[in-house]
């Protein structure tokens, strides 16, 4: 008998996402795996239990984790999934540490050798184990959807003999992957789209999609991005300005839809309630950083907030989730493809290289112990959760951006749209 992978049911109800596909299942069992997937563990993503078992995988129950070798999840593994689980197993997951440190700790006492697959390194080898690119590819695109569904009127200008219905206006705020999907999402659909950043990179990709780019372009602009292709935190006066820039836009704005994140921060705050408020009745603020801590004033998690001036703010949680049958299809495949490297083609058993740089980059706890270094003194040492920059300081008021449009030429921020 070969080594066991068990795929568990996700047990968060909100989470319908599953860490394996038939296609998935079959390729393991190709690798000498043999394949344990408990009973109903892909209903949520469409997939029942006789496609998985007609590629090989065995239909068994929770408790099958306690012989697996290897454990493939969506999220990380509460308490109760951990008593499970037998010392030395691998587990591979998203395991949203930061913040987490107690959870981190009770990891590493279980005995387990978990893997974040969120700390993925951006190299060209590691492209197709990206689970952060894959499921905000769709993370953006769904944005736009909810966005579209809530917004009730078409986002296309159409010519009729009737008249003309203009096209919506949609402001992106962010432009990594959500954000690029979520640009190409609603110039499909129609809409006049304008998208801000402080990567200056990605103006020419923003350009490329059909969209406006928008943005503060001084100095501390040009060096806004951090050697992995992240955004850095900018300046007070950056954002003070930035925003001034942004706060007039929003107010013309029909959809906006908000994707910064700064890992291990919480998210920074773009959009002011006063910003909000000077948005037209029945405008859409889709915020897409709503599970840690939001970018936009006034979002609720799990929930779709109207304002008082008639302005819709989603703030959804688990949004690839929304659209789980895909979602768990791409994610499935970022999961086979690093456990491949892990295993010994010849023995066709784990064989973990603890020096591989894959490996470094997102082994959290092995042994016993909490071995990443971000987080190794979480046992005796809990980080402290940074506080988010305020919104009165993170962005203008837009009541103090009308003002400042009368002012000369000179005074007004620089930037293009």
């Amino acid at each position: 008998m070969g080594q066991i992978v068990f795929i568990p049911r996700e047990l968060d109800p909100n989470e319908p996402r599953v860490a394996a596909s038939p296609e998935t299942v079959k390729r393991l069992a190709g690798l000498g795996f043999d394949v344990i997937v408990e009973k109903g563990a892909g209903l949520g993503s469409r997939i029942p239990d006789q496609d998985f078992a007609a590629v090989g995988a065995v239909i068994g129950k929770a408790s099958d984790a306690g012989r697996a070798d290897v454990v493939l999840k969506v999220r990380r593994p509460a308490d109760a999934e951990l008593k499970g689980y037998k010392s030395g197993a691998a587990v591979i997951a998203i395991m949203d540490p930061y913040g987490n440190d107690a959870a981190v700790a009770a990891m590493a006492k279980a005995g387990i050798t978990a893997f974040s697959m969120e700390f993925m390194p951006r190299i060209t080898r590691a492209q197709v184990m990206d689970v952060l690119s894959s499921q905000a590819n769709l993370a953006g695109y769904q944005a736009v959807i909810d966005a579209a569904a809530e917004y009730d009127r078409a986002l296309p200008m159409m010519m009729t003999a009737a008249g003309t219905v203009p096209a919506a206006k949609a402001f992106i705020m962010g432009v990594g992957v959500a954000g690029l999907q979520a640009i190409a999402t609603a110039r499909r659909l129609g809409a006049v789209v304008t998208a801000t950043d402080v990567r200056p990179a990605v103006k020419e990709q923003v350009q490329s999609l059909g969209a406006k780019f928008l943005a503060v372009e001084d100095e501390e602009f040009k060096a806004a991005e951090t050697a992995g292709g992240y955004a850095k935190e900018m300046s007070k006066e950056y954002q003070a300005k930035q925003a001034a820039l942004t706060a007039e836009h929003i107010a013309k704005q029909d959809i906006v839809i908000t994707t910064a994140l700064i890992p291990g921060r919480p998210a920074p705050k773009l959009v002011s309630a006063a910003m909000v408020a000077s948005m037209k009745p029945g405008s859409v603020i889709v915020d897409l950083a709503v599970e840690r801590g939001g970018n936009v004033e006034g979002a609720v998690p799990g929930k779709v907030v109207t304002t008082e001036n008639g302005v819709k703010i989603v703030g959804h949680l688990n949004v690839p989730g929304r659209v789980a049958a895909s979602a768990s299809l791409l994610y499935a495949k970022n999961l086979y493809a690093f456990l491949e490297t892990m295993v010994d083609k010849t023995t066709k058993t784990l064989d973990i290289k603890r020096d591989d740089e894959l490996v470094k980059a997102t082994m959290l706890t092995d042994g016993g112990r909490v071995v990443h270094p971000a987080f190794a003194k979480a046992a005796e040492e809990p980080r402290t959760e940074p506080a988010a920059i305020p919104a009165t300081t993170m962005v203008a008021e837009a009541a103090d951006a009308k003002p400042a449009a009368k002012k000369k030429a000179a005074a007004k921020p620089k930037g293009t749209a």
